[in-house]
């Protein structure tokens, strides 16, 4: 089984501006859906109505039983003894802190949608639950458990697959931060061809309609807004405006980079959107929906099994085509997008940090965000204080927020607030994945051409609008979302299975590197102890690896290629590194590098009236392919430098013959 190699030429087509196949593919699909939607907007309405009956008729248990096997499997990681690999070199350090990256999973879980489905979905299940009685205390109840389960942990293992996959193959293998990555302890080097090619098109297609979905979604809401608070009337013609307006502004922000235009955006949108529901939290029903919280976690947990596999097999309706699977549809779609977001910002955290946190941080933000505005607009509906609010989810679900703003104070400047949060997610969603398809499509590069990045914007918007006019508007909207990610999932369980293979091998290698370690001969117990207790300098280290070190790595790279065996040393300033057979399975490297540290506060026997007071030291440590390996050699002699070189060399040898074997 091929092992990945950061070094290998085959990594060389992610070193393209492009890759020709993904993108000609990817917009020779998309070209084609735009066309059909537009020049037979009838025909693709009835299309869209075929496949999402047949797809909830006969693939509504694949798409249940899927997402439970992600859930379950993340899960796993993070309780194994995978949980304590990191994502990237064994010595990587988080790129951000806690509250940095604690931060950016929140806006992560921001969107079109919750703004969308916050007061929309528990109305609609409190009015037309799929059990029960309508506007009761128990179809309340189940109306919340109903939205946590939507947009509760689910939701959040779906992009926790995608998000692992890359950083685990990226920053730790050297692979490119592309889908096909997770494919490489599966199909090789082969993820640079047809198999390659094929999975990279499916996740464009899946982002490409995921995103059409809330761009649509955010274009009937504004639309339904500015009807409600100026008058203008509700249409496909305004709404194709809308979409044009939004996704000129989108490809501004592309074209400003990451930096200036999305980031910027991004604290925006989680400043208003916390802003808004601060202040329902405070005008509305405080006490009560600080009660109906905790209960509706408990509920939650409660049915949480249940609910997983419920599948109404016994009983069918239309109820979970329309909901549970259009949701999870939307999640797979979104995935390779939030989950290279995820990805790029969690390098350097334990597959364990990066569960807990992908799993934990956004799902319960988003319950909060559910519960201030679909329990107080249930409140309304309980208490007698107005049906308005119910009575707009019947009619027309896209005025349900700013009917629900109408009840409290300050209802103008709320809803001007609620459709700004709109637009700007509208850009952030248009843009962000226009950088996410951009990277796929150039092979991993974020370095892509301008031209690039627009020409995706633009599609998004493009296929909103075919979208909508097909005539079927919000159902057009679900249908997309399930149909794309039906290939997607299937590519999903193979990054599964290929993530949890590339584990396998990386417990393997540790396995045999702590196998056998053979104690150091011909040192003295007063040399070991001198070793503990020094702490030297830049320059005796440097001095070390000038005249110890590198004459013994030279000297095994000569034995080397004495038996006919390819090894180079290579030199920089601070580091040596002795790579011998690169590129095939053979591979093998032993570094050393010169790393400070901070003075330790023991060290005071050091000190003295003719020793300088320092604040650092510096070791002579050995790095492999996965990392340091958290040891020093400074001291050692040229010989039992070499004998360290051959136990790790024989320690490699080692794990390859237990990775045959397997």
């Amino acid at each position: 089984m091929p092992e990945p190699h950061p070094q290998r030429p085959q990594a060389a087509p992610g070193q393209r501006s492009l890759q020709p196949v993904v993108f000609i593919g990817s917009a020779a699909l998309t070209l084609a859906f735009v066309l059909f939607g537009a020049l037979a907007p009838d025909a693709a309405g009835a299309t869209f109505g075929a496949v999402q009956g047949w797809i909830t008729a006969d693939l509504g248990w694949f798409y249940l039983l899927t997402v439970a096997v992600f859930l379950l499997f993340v899960i796993y990681l993070a309780i194994s003894r995978h949980g304590l690999v990191r994502l990237g070199p064994n010595h990587s350090e988080p790129d951000f802190s806690y509250a940095s990256w604690f931060a950016m999973l929140f806006s992560a879980g921001m969107g079109i949608g919750l703004v969308f489905f916050g007061v929309a979905e528990p109305v609609t299940h409190f009015m037309a639950p799929p059990e029960g009685e309508p506007a009761t205390i128990a179809a309340a109840r189940a109306a919340m458990r109903l939205s946590y389960f939507h947009w509760g942990l689910h939701a959040w293992a779906i992009y926790a697959v995608v998000g692992l996959a890359l950083a685990y193959f990226s920053f730790r293998h050297g692979l490119p931060l592309t889908v096909r990555s997770a494919l490489y302890p599966l199909v090789g080097d082969r993820i640079h061809g047809p198999i390659g090619h094929a999975v990279d098109i499916f996740a464009v297609i899946g982002t490409m309609f995921g995103v059409a979905t809330s761009l649509g979604l955010g274009a009937l809401q504004v639309n339904a807004g500015l009807s409600h608070v100026l008058g203008v009337p509700v249409g496909f013609g305004v709404q194709v405006l809308l979409i044009a307006g939004i996704t000129a502004l989108a490809t501004l922000s592309v074209a400003s980079g990451l930096d200036k235009g999305i980031k910027l955006l991004s604290n925006g949108n989680l400043i208003m959107a916390a802003a808004l529901m601060l202040f329902v939290f405070v005008v509305g029903p405080t006490t009560f929906l600080l009660r109906t919280f905790v209960q509706n976690l408990g509920g939650y947990i409660d049915q949480f099994a249940l609910r997983t596999f419920h599948m109404y097999a016994y009983d069918p309706n239309s109820w979970l085509g329309d909901w549970t699977l259009f949701y999870w549809g939307w999640w797979i779609a979104w995935s390779p997008f939030v989950g290279m977001f995820i990805a790029r910002i969690s390098r350097g955290r334990t597959i364990r940090e990066f569960v807990l946190g992908v799993l934990l941080v956004p799902t319960g933000f988003t319950f909060a965000w559910m519960t201030v505005f679909g329990d107080s607009a249930l409140w309304l509906h309980l208490n007698g204080v107005t049906t308005a609010v119910s009575t707009a989810v019947q009619n027309d679900v896209t005025l349900a927020l700013f009917v629900f703003l109408e009840q409290f104070p300050l209802a103008t400047l709320s809803s001007w607030l609620a459709m700004v949060l709109i637009v700007t997610f509208f850009i952030t969603s248009a843009d962000s994945a226009a950088l996410v398809v951009s990277t796929i499509t150039a092979g991993g590069r974020t370095d892509v051409p301008l031209w690039q990045r627009i020409f995706w914007a633009v599609s998004s918007g493009v296929i909103a609008a075919v979208l909508l006019a097909s005539g079927e508007g919000l159902r057009a909207l679900q249908t997309a979302a399930i149909a794309s990610a039906l290939p997607f999932a299937v590519v999903m369980l193979l990054i599964c299975y290929g993530l949890l293979r590339g584990l396998q091998r990386e417990g393997l290698r540790q396995d045999a590197l702590a196998q056998n370690l053979p104690p150091r001969q011909g040192r003295s117990w007063q040399r070991q102890l001198q070793g503990i207790l020094s702490h030297p300098s830049q320059a005796e280290v440097a001095r070390f690896l000038d005249e110890v070190a590198a004459p013994a790595l030279r000297a095994v790279a000569e034995e080397l290629r004495g038996r006919g065996l390819s090894a180079e040393l290579e030199a920089r300033e601070g580091r040596l590194r002795l790579v011998s057979m690169p590129g095939a399975p053979e591979e093998f490297h032993y570094g050393l590098r010169l790393r400070r540290y901070a003075m330790p506060s023991f060290s005071y026997f050091e000190s003295g009236p003719d020793v300088a007071p320092r604040e650092h030291y510096w070791r002579a440590e050995v790095f492999l392919e996965d990392g340091s390996q958290d040891y020093d050699v400074m001291g050692l002699t040229r010989e039992e430098l070499i004998q360290d070189v051959l136990a790790q060399y024989d320690r490699h040898f080692q794990f390859l013959h237990a990775l045959r074997s397997v």
